[in-house]
């Protein structure tokens, strides 16, 4: 009879500082330092062909519209389908709507490499073309594949570095959760978000490059330079301090949050596209008869970089740029950020831990009173003394074109602004927001992109 293996700690205590270090290290020893690296992306954008081509819809190659559903969908079955959703809440101002919906079932892989160069951790990030992002090529995770993707459904080029996020034992997990992403337009999408430290010798292909946690917070300070995939993944690093004190224990946060999730009745059924009343469909795109909230809509896309050269895809493209931020306030002199317990009819379960404030404010143009969004107005017309991060980012290019939102944490203190948050509403420490995410379908997308600005160093509250 063997022996039994050994006991080990239940966490690395070495972890939290060995990402502080990184996170201080603002020059990179294994890759271009922050200075060289514009001239480094804008290098790899010269490197390749980019050419983006809005087209029909009827121009979609392998692409068509179900005749009995009116369903969008890829004929080999897989990648993804545009399908529609009807979501019952009950709740003002909207309590039940009909929408087109993304309906991609497979899960992903969004995976960081990391390796210590003297002493210091770096993480290899990837210089990546996204036909969504405003800007094409921004800096992405090692490896960002759909499972299409990584087992060649589209007969393309092997997914660089995969081997590392699906062979056991070729390096060792520093996170590993799956999360959700955006519930508005995806139906009960996750993806597998890795980070993987190795000691082997890694080849680094031209398109990518070693970088520190510090380099990366400098970088989240730039507008659309880091991608949506690499910020939820750097969100999911077990690197910020548990702090000692909060306005609500552990428990009592969990115990409201169940709670929340209890008493909120969504029902979000999916339906045939041509049920979804109130959008219609031309030759270009599929869009609101109110003009407001977002488009579907093609592209013809080449790439010289990606494992498939040349393709065409549908994409959503919102109406207006989106405003999602944090009001945050020292509370007994421990930093708090105010949590919203959100709803969104693709969440798997209901609501998730959002931003305080997360919106596009053209789609609220024309409510009132009550029925505009709590917060949104304070944060728009916020004193920018009060603002502690102001800086735009692009959500997942692969599947959204030119959706950017400014992103912020305002400052609350001084202020009577949420100091009796209405129901919904949670102050929460930046500690407790990282351990929440290291767990599934607990923090939204978007919060979790705030949240890599804290565990980065680009904003200290």
């Amino acid at each position: 009879m063997s022996a039994p293996a050994p006991l080990r700690a239940r966490e690395d205590a070495r972890l939290p500082g060995r990402l502080a270090r990184s996170a201080a290290e603002r020059a990179s020893g294994a890759g271009p330092s922050t200075r060289e690296f514009a001239r480094w992306l804008a290098g790899r954008a010269q490197a390749h062909r980019f050419a983006v081509e809005r087209i029909p819809l009827a121009a979609l190659d392998g692409w068509s519209f179900d005749a009995g559903t009116g369903n969008l969908g890829h004929h080999s079955g897989r990648f993804f389908t545009v399908e529609g959703l009807h979501v019952n809440t009950g709740a003002p101002p909207f309590p039940q709507w009909r929408q087109p919906i993304i309906h991609q079932a497979e899960t992903g892989i969004l995976g960081i490499l990391a390796k210590e160069f003297d002493g210091v951790l770096h993480f290899l990030m990837q210089a990546k073309m996204e036909p969504g992002n405003p800007n094409l090529l921004q800096l992405s995770p090692t490896v960002q594949a759909t499972r299409s993707n990584y087992t060649k459904v589209h007969r393309g080029s092997d997914v660089k570095y995969i081997e590392y996020f699906t062979t056991p034992g070729r390096g060792r997990p520093l996170a590993d959760v799956l999360q959700s992403e955006h519930g508005s337009w995806f139906y009960r999408k996750a993806n597998r978000n890795m980070l993987v430290l190795t000691d082997e010798d890694v080849a680094v292909d031209d398109d990518f490059c070693w970088l520190t946690l510090g380099q990366l917070g400098e970088l989240l300070c730039q507008d659309t330079v880091v991608n949506m995939d690499a910020r939820t993944v750097l969100a999911c690093l077990p690197g910020l301090p548990a702090e000692p004190r909060a306005q609500h224990s552990d428990t009592e946060l969990l115990s409201w949050f169940t709670g929340e999730r209890s008493r909120h009745e969504v029902r979000a059924e999916r339906i045939p596209l041509h049920d979804t009343t109130g959008w219609r469909r031309d030759e270009w795109a599929i869009g609101h008869e109110a003009g407001r909230y977002f488009r579907v809509v093609a592209l013809a896309v080449q790439a010289g970089n990606r494992e498939v050269t040349s393709w065409s895809q549908p994409l959503f493209e919102p109406v207006g740029r989106g405003v999602t931020a944090f009001l945050c306030r020292r509370i007994a002199d421990v930093p708090h950020v105010l949590a919203h317990a959100r709803v969104e009819g693709g969440f798997l379960d209901t609501v998730e831990l959002g931003p305080t404030v997360q919106y596009t404010p053209d789609n609220y143009a024309h409510l009132a009173g009550i029925d505009r969004p709590p917060f949104l107005d304070e944060v728009l017309a916020a004193d920018p003394r009060r603002i502690r991060y102001d800086v735009v980012h692009s959500e997942e290019g692969g599947r959204f074109l030119n959706a950017v939102s400014r992103y912020l944490f305002v400052d609350a203190e001084g202020t009577d602004l949420a100091v009796d948050p209405p129901d919904g509403y949670r102050w929460v420490t930046p500690g407790q927001l990282s351990a929440l995410a290291r767990h599934a379908h607990y923090v939204n997308v978007q919060a979790r992109t705030l949240l890599a600005c804290l565990t980065t160093g680009a904003v200290r509250l």
